[in-house]
């Protein structure tokens, strides 16, 4: 009867190494997806805001080429008055 317990104890400990190891494993995986997400967000915003930056250039050149017209001018438009009232707090700022 003691030996059917000592092998049933054993086995539980094997169980328990296999499964702390296929944790371990788990856990690093988990880390190396976290940074790899990470990396791919940065990535993401990074070509966002290069998006947005050729969508304002394309306007700019548009804009001086004569050819916004309606919708595409009033987007423009709104887009210097946003320009020109964070330049406005901005020397606010510095004079305070």
């Amino acid at each position: 009867m003691p030996e059917s317990v000592d092998v049933h104890i054993k086995n539980i400990q094997t169980k328990l190494q296999i499964l702390l190891k296929k944790h371990a494993m788990l856990e690093k995986e988990l880390s190396r997806l976290q940074t790899e997400n990470a990396a791919r967000r940065d990535n993401e915003k990074m070509l966002e805001d290069k998006a947005g930056m050729l969508e304002q250039q394309v306007n700019i050149l548009k804009t001086s080429a004569g050819q916004l017209e309606g919708e595409e001018r009033k987007e423009f438009a709104k887009t210097i008055d946003q320009y020109i009232r964070s330049i406005d707090k901005c020397i606010s700022v510095l004079n305070n």
